[in-house]
Parts: C-alpha cells; sequence; structure tokens
C-alpha cells in the first residue's frame, strides 16, 4: 500500500513547482509589460502637464508684455526716444537732453513691480537697447546680444511677441574697449533665415569684450540666469517702431514650473537648447557641485552649465570637471531624440547626464525653440518588478521546504485516514449504533447519520476526527456533552449518549433532526412575518430560561446555532444547538472557556454585545438577551444588525453605533410594539435591556401579531416545505428558492472567533 502511495506523494510538489515556474515567468512577463504601460502613461503624463503649465505662462507673459507695451502712456514715451535716437545717430547726449526720459522709468517701475518682473528695455528696430528704466533715467545704449537678433527680428517682422530663452549675462574683459552703437544699422540687421548657432551654445556671449547693460550691474555678481519677452511698440499708424524688452529671473517662474511634477524620488523635468545645453536647473544640482560637473561656488547651478551629454562614468565616480562629458561624448538618448524635433517616451533604460539608466519622455517646442524632458531612474521605475522576482524566489525556496512537509503531511494523512477508515468500520459494529451517511463536518469533528440498532430510530453521530484530538478539544468536546446533557427543555437539543472507541475516536449521540436552521431559513425564503418571529423567538427564551436558572450563559446565539424542524407533530419547533461557549456566570463568573485554553473575545461578532467584547468575564443572561435581539432584527428584515469591512470596525459598531429600526430596512410590515422590543435588547448598556428572558417572553406576547403564526398556519408551512423537499422542485410559493436536500447539517463548531 506504501509503495503504491509514494508516486502520488512525490508527483504533487513537482506539478506545484512546475505550476510555480510557470506562473512566475507568465507573471514577470505581464508585470513587467504593465509597469511599462503605466510608466509611459505617468511619464506622458508628468510631461503634457510641464508642456501645458509652460505653455500657459508663456502665453501670460507675452500678453503682458503686449499690455504694457499698447498702453498709450508707454507709447507715448517710447516712440519720442526711437525717433531722437534716429535724429541723434547714437549719440547718448543728445538723448539724455530729452524731456520724458525720467517718466518712462517712473512710469514703468510700479508695473513691473507688480507683475515681477527685473528690467524693462526699449528696443530700436536697428537692434540697439536705448532705455533701461530700472532707475527712472536713461542708463545709455547698448547693442542687442547677438545671440537675440534672430527673435528680433522676427518681432520686428511679424510684429507679434517673443520669447527669449534663458542666457548669462557676462562682464566684459578687464580694460577691454567699450563698444558703441555701430552707425550703419543694417550691419546689426540678421541674415536672412535663422541665425546659425556658435559651437559655445545659444546663450554665450561673443569672445570680444564688450559692455554689459548698466542696468544689469546689480546681478554681475554670483552665477545670474535670465529671460526675456518681449512686444513690439506701434506709432499710432500701426507701425512697429521699437519693442519692450522685459527681463525675467527664471528661477523665479520658469524652473520652478518644471520642478513642480516630478515622479517619484529620483524623477525630474527639465529643459534644453538645440546644443543639448540645460536651461533650467536639474534635480541633483548639490551632486553634481560636489562630484565637479559644476562650478562649487555660491549661485552656481546647472542651468546653461551643463551639456547633456552621457558621461564615461556614473554620478557616484567622481570624474573632474567635465572630463567625462566632454565633446566627445553623444548626447543623452532622451536628449538627441528631441534635437531631432521628434516627441516620444522610451521605457527601455539609457544613461542620462549623470550615466544613470533612466526612463523617460520628451518633446521638441518649435514655438519656444527649446525641448522639454522628463525621466526617472529605471531602479525606481521597475521597483515593483523587483520585488516579485526576489518574491518568486522565496516562494521557490519555500517550495521546497514545502515539499519535504507535504510528503510528511501525506503520509500521515494516509495513515491517519487508513486508521480512521478502519475505526469507521468498527464503529459501524460497535455498540447499538449503526452508521449509515455523512451528513456534516465541522471544525472539531464529522457529524453522521446513525440508527440505534434495537429502538430503530435515527441519530445523529459526532466524531472527534483523531488528527484534531488534542488534550484541549477533547476536554472540550467532552465538556459540550456534559454541559447540553444537563438541559432537557424540549426546545434544546437533547444528547443520547457519549463514548470512545478502543482506536481513541470519541463521540457522541444526539437527536437527529430533519428541517433547516435560520441561517438557511432567511436567504432562501427572505424576511419572516412577525408573528413567526414571536413564535420562534420565545421558543429560544424557553430553552435559555433554564439554561440561565442553572447559571450558564449560551453566548452564541446565532441563526445556525437555531434548528427548526417538524418535531413530534409540533411543527415550527425550535431546537438551541452548540453550548460550545456556555459560561458560568455565577461563582465569580467563572469562565468555563479559560479551563482549556480559550482566549480573546469567544462568539459570533455579528450578534455579540458590547460587554462580551470589552471583556468576555463579563457575560450574563442579559448578553443573551442582546443576541436575541440581533437575532430577531436579522430575522425580520434579512439584515444583519451592522454591516461592516473588518471584525474591528464592526466590533466598534456594536461599542457606539445606534442600530437602525427595523422597519426602515425592510417593506414588510412591522408593529411599533416588537419593533421597540427588538431595540430595547439592543440597548448598549445591560441594565436598560430586559432583565430576564421571561421579560424579553412577556414583551415578545404583547405583539399583535403574536396569535397570527398559529398551528394551522405552521402546519401549511411545513406541509408546502416537505412536499416541495420531497418533489426536489422549485419552491415557487415559498419565495422561489432553491430545494432543499434531504440531510441536515448540524453546525456545531460553525462560529466566528
Amino acid at each position: 500500500m506504501t509503495g503504491r502511495l509514494r508516486q502520488p506523494i512525490w508527483v504533487v510538489p513537482l506539478a506545484i513547482a512546475g505550476l510555480v515556474a510557470i506562473f512566475g515567468w507568465w507573471g514577470n512577463a505581464r508585470l513587467r509589460q504593465t509597469i511599462e504601460e503605466e510608466l509611459k502613461e505617468d511619464l506622458a503624463a508628468t510631461l503634457n502637464a510641464n508642456v501645458t503649465a509652460l505653455e500657459i505662462w508663456t502665453a501670460d507673459q507675452q500678453k503682458l508684455a503686449t499690455t504694457l507695451a499698447e498702453e498709450p502712456r508707454v507709447r507715448a514715451l517710447a516712440i519720442p526716444i526711437f525717433e531722437a535716437l534716429e535724429q541723434a545717430n547714437g549719440d547718448t547726449k543728445k538723448l539724455s537732453e530729452l524731456p520724458g526720459l525720467e517718466e518712462v522709468g517712473s512710469y514703468l517701475r510700479p508695473r513691473l513691480n507688480k507683475t515681477g518682473y527685473e528690467i524693462a528695455h526699449l528696443v530700436s528696430t536697428n537692434f540697439v537697447v536705448v532705455a533701461g528704466p530700472t532707475r527712472g533715467r536713461l542708463r545709455g545704449t547698448f547693442p542687442v546680444y547677438e545671440e537675440h537678433l534672430a527673435k528680433f527680428s522676427e518681432l520686428f517682422a511679424s510684429g507679434q511677441p517673443v520669447l527669449i530663452t534663458p542666457f548669462k549675462p557676462k562682464r566684459p574683459a578687464e580694460g577691454g574697449p567699450r563698444t558703441r552703437q555701430p552707425r550703419n544699422v543694417e550691419s546689426r540687421r540678421p541674415p536672412d533665415g535663422p541665425v546659425p548657432p556658435r559651437e559655445k551654445g545659444t546663450n554665450d556671449f561673443p569672445n570680444r569684450a564688450r559692455p554689459s547693460p548698466p542696468e544689469l550691474a546689480r546681478f554681475r555678481r554670483g552665477d545670474v540666469t535670465l529671460m526675456q519677452v518681449a512686444a513690439p511698440i506701434r506709432d499710432n499708424n500701426g507701425v512697429v517702431r521699437g519693442a519692450l524688452a522685459l527681463i525675467i529671473n527664471p528661477d523665479a517662474e520658469f524652473t520652478r514650473i518644471l520642478s513642480v511634477a516630478r515622479s517619484g524620488k529620483s524623477g525630474e523635468t527639465y529643459a534644453f537648447d538645440q546644443h543639448g545645453l540645460m536651461i533650467s536647473k536639474s534635480r541633483f544640482d548639490d551632486q553634481l557641485r560636489k562630484l565637479g560637473r559644476i562650478e562649487d561656488r555660491p549661485g552656481a547651478s546647472s542651468a546653461l552649465n551643463l551639456r547633456l551629454r552621457v558621461p564615461g562614468n556614473a554620478l557616484s565616480k567622481k570624474s573632474g570637471s567635465e572630463e567625462s562629458a566632454s565633446a566627445t561624448q553623444p548626447l543623452t538618448h532622451i536628449v538627441a531624440n528631441a534635437v531631432a524635433g521628434g516627441s516620444g517616451v522610451d521605457v527601455e533604460p539609457s544613461p542620462d547626464y549623470r550615466g544613470v539608466p533612466v526612463v523617460g519622455a520628451w518633446r521638441w517646442l518649435p514655438q519656444l525653440g527649446f525641448g522639454v524632458a522628463t525621466q526617472i531612474d529605471a531602479t525606481e521605475g521597475y521597483q515593483p518588478l523587483r520585488v516579485l522576482k526576489l518574491l518568486f524566489v522565496i516562494l521557490f525556496l519555500l517550495l521546497l521546504l514545502c515539499a519535504t512537509g507535504m510528503f510528511l503531511f501525506s503520509y500521515l494523512n494516509v495513515v491517519w485516514r487508513r486508521r480512521l477508515s478502519e475505526a469507521e468500520l468498527k464503529l459501524k459494529q460497535l455498540g447499538q449504533y449503526t452508521l449509515e451517511e455523512k451528513i456534516g463536518e465541522g471544525g472539531m469533528g464529522v457529524v453522521y447519520r446513525a440508527r440505534h440498532a434495537l429502538m430503530r430510530r435515527d441519530t445523529a453521530v459526532k466524531l472527534l476526527l483523531p488528527d484534531r484530538a488534542d488534550p484541549d478539544s477533547i476536554q472540550r468536546f467532552e465538556r459540550e456533552v456534559c454541559l447540553t446533557c444537563q438541559l432537557t427543555h424540549p426546545n434544546t437539543i437533547q444528547v443520547y449518549d457519549y463514548g470512545h472507541t478502543p482506536e481513541g475516536i470519541f463521540y457522541y449521540a444526539m437527536e437527529f433532526l430533519r428541517g433547516l436552521n435560520l441561517h438557511e431559513l432567511v436567504p432562501r425564503f427572505g424576511p419572516q412575518p412577525e408573528g413567526r418571529v414571536v413564535h420562534i423567538l420565545t421558543q429560544i427564551c424557553d430553552a435559555l430560561a433554564e439554561a440561565h436558572a442553572l447559571g450558564l450563559v449560551h453566548r452564541d446565539i446565532k441563526p445556525a446555532n437555531i434548528f427548526l424542524c417538524n418535531r413530534g407533530g409540533v411543527p415550527d419547533c425550535v431546537k438551541v444547538l452548540d453550548f460550545g461557549l456556555v459560561r458560568e456566570y455565577r461563582n465569580g463568573g467563572r469562565d468555563l472557556t479559560r479551563l482549556i485554553g480559550g482566549n480573546g473575545a469567544e462568539g459570533t461578532p455579528l450578534f455579540m454585545p458590547l460587554e462580551a467584547i470589552d471583556d468576555s468575564a463579563r457575560s450574563d443572561p442579559r448578553s443573551d438577551i442582546y443576541s436575541v435581539g440581533a437575532l430577531g432584527y436579522y430575522l425580520l428584515t434579512g439584515e444583519y444588525l451592522f454591516a461592516a469591512e473588518s471584525i474591528r470596525d464592526l466590533y466598534n459598531k456594536h461599542v457606539s453605533a445606534s442600530p437602525i429600526p427595523p422597519s426602515r430596512r425592510t417593506t414588510n410590515q412591522i408593529s411599533a410594539a416588537l419593533e421597540a422590543t427588538i431595540l430595547r435588547c439592543l440597548e448598549k448598556e445591560p441594565d436598560l435591556r430586559p432583565q430576564s428572558v421571561a421579560e424579553l417572553r412577556a414583551l415578545l406576547l404583547t405583539s399583535p401579531c403574536a396569535s397570527e403564526w398559529g398551528p394551522e398556519a405552521r402546519a401549511a408551512w411545513w406541509s408546502r416545505y416537505q412536499s416541495k423537499t420531497s418533489a426536489s422542485v422549485d419552491e415557487t410559493d415559498l419565495r422561489k428558492s432553491s430545494s432543499i436536500a434531504a440531510n441536515v447539517k448540524i453546525d456545531f463548531d460553525s462560529r466566528i472567533k
């Protein structure tokens, strides 16, 4: 026999291992695909949010500049200056003698303060800055930076405002010559088409020495980055006579917009020009400064200092200066794709300007002249996949351990099953009982329908399985029998016999019931009529009255422990089952469950009173009355007293929540008298409930419907029930419920703890 079982014992773990391997491979592929899709969506959404914010901000800046440039007072002050510049041929002494120059600064200064701009310039159509009204006076003239000629040429040609990307003002070389505005205006105009970029980048100044704008003198210290937004100034005939250029500090809004939407701990969004030069600040400036990638001095940042190339080594290895990101290194994958004029998302890891593998999204913005990229470290983006792989490794190791355990368990299971089968065969011939069929199984044992050899009556025999027969279970099993034997009321289950076989299988015999419990009744037939509810509850009270008189509290009144049957010609006869949690509430409140190793809250949470939740030792007859009230609520409404997501939530509602009156949770008519009785049973304070089941029984009988469920109604219902059950047809006249099996489940063990 052992040789025949050896192969199945080993086949099961091997089959499970194969299934785990297949599932692991499939799960890894599916999870990676899901993570990639989520990464794409997240990166695209972050990029879109940043780009949209930039576009909105850019449009607002251009609108503000246009509004200022179109103000009549600004035009009235600026156009004479442009005309004077043409007549003065660049002679600033003549310009300083013109009236109204002081008014330019006086008029614009409060508007600049309100809008957050640093400086305002007036730029003539010959590309010369003719005023800088930060102090309210003209400070001189100086030419437009060569890198900005194309943008101002576009402005004067189209008459539309333009945005000039971040740039750095630099001081002229010490002792270098100061350059005046050229007299040949045409020489300042850019050639047709865009100005070709120089190797040093969009925002570098020419090598020749030349003065920085006097208005920017206060920005000379530190590493300052500026932006411009310019709008045309037109005369009364609509002809563009010059431009109003507003200087912006990009750190205040431009860089901040890109740093708002970030993914995780390593995600960042940054902007760059057509040469791959970063024009916003990196999230990792501190690290770049410590590693020598940017200058380690106050105010220095990656903006306009960091070329977005793939370094020769990772950020974690200090390379010194920009040696590892020299011109021989290519632009990063993300930046190169964006500079090429495209947009997209790539979740295949590639090194970024730190040398760290990242995934990201990019977009080139031709209307703004720069690109924007969003990225996140690949290790963070694919962290769930790494965790899953680790879990599968652990699972595989546990499976190896489980295989050994399964072998031992399978072997012991075979042995116990063989012993149980032999014991059952012997039990069929033991004493006066013959087992016929298995009718139920619970946490502690199996219930069989049996027949007494001499009395020829059906009997329910409950066996305690050998693999569950530890000392505590045996003691609990015996205690349940002993306590139930003390109760002789007709509404309490009757125990006939108790013993154990020579093989060590404990059993007891009790009356065999045909019918259904309340846990089956309500789901099949819905909320019950008031008269029947009163009839059921009064019988429960009668059974509990005997137990309470003996000093015992049931503590587990619930639908599964109340059985309905047609017993001895008495239809709708109630049987109270399962006294496994009974407690003596007298003699100092001795809790019998504690004597056999019970712990924690004992009972079914859906029907437990407040005092049983707080302290099981506080249970007394009024605790059973609370459970009876909750049971009556369930019978009347078809719903439990409280609905909750967890046991803790359910306990909290028993402690503090007030129940909804049952009449509001059902369409059936419920009398005020019965509803008041049910709600009184459900009071939080035991002193407010009926103080005995006798008192509760009397209150139940005050219901005007108490006499409606009389013998004739009960007999008619059971006649229909038994005929439909025997015929195994749909019970259309009994709420269209399904047919009921002929066997009976004696639920002695099912309880929620």
